[in-house]
């Protein structure tokens, strides 16, 4: 049986005060967690106390020794007049090229403020994911990709992932259904 690299009992987390949860689950090497739930469940936030990023009010997060994490977070900040390229952009977050999209490849010696989108997008999910980390964290991954774009990251999921455990928060249920191996329903806002 692969390890776990992550256990969540009676999870509760927020910011001033609880927003989300309990939320209990494994995850083991190898497997994609969905974390399914209607808008304002706290899926994200949930998603964030993995890694540390809000408060956690209760409930335990065990981590494997020695994990290493890799977040990517949803939305990104206006890059308008920042002369970072694409290339350096994976050399700040240490991920490596080899597997990029030839519609993106050809483009990591421009700018990040003159690529699209949805180009900038999943350069940004790019440099989560194929960088050396045991546990990869996905906020709304699909946001602002095209149909190619959703496929070639639905493929690579299904496909690349084995040394790691993947935990998506997503709208997008078909990417859900197609690269899942479980799901976790965070229920209802209270």
């Amino acid at each position: 049986m692969a390890e776990v690299l992550l256990r969540v009992t009676g999870l509760v987390a927020g910011y001033a005060a609880p927003v989300a949860g309990p939320l209990g689950f494994e995850l083991r090497r190898g497997e994609i967690l969905g974390l399914a739930g209607p808008n304002g469940a706290g899926k994200s936030t949930l998603l964030k106390a993995l890694w540390g990023g809000v408060r956690v009010f209760g409930g335990q997060i065990e981590r494997a020794p020695g994990l290493a994490i890799s977040h990517q977070a949803q939305g990104f900040d206006d890059l308008r007049g920042v002369p970072l390229t694409g290339h350096e952009l994976l050399g700040l977050t240490g991920a490596t090229a080899d597997g990029l999209p030839p519609w993106l490849a050809g483009r990591l010696g421009e700018r990040l403020d003159r690529l699209s989108g949805g180009q900038l997008q999943f350069l940004r999910l790019w440099a989560c994911l194929a960088v050396p980390a045991d546990l990869i964290l996905l906020d709304e991954p699909t946001n602002n990709l095209d149909r190619a774009g959703v496929a070639y990251l639905a493929d690579w999921l299904g496909r690349a992932h084995s040394g790691q455990g993947i935990v998506i928060v997503s709208h997008d249920h078909g990417l859900i259904d197609d690269v899942c191996t479980r799901v976790v329903d965070v229920g209802v806002p209270s």
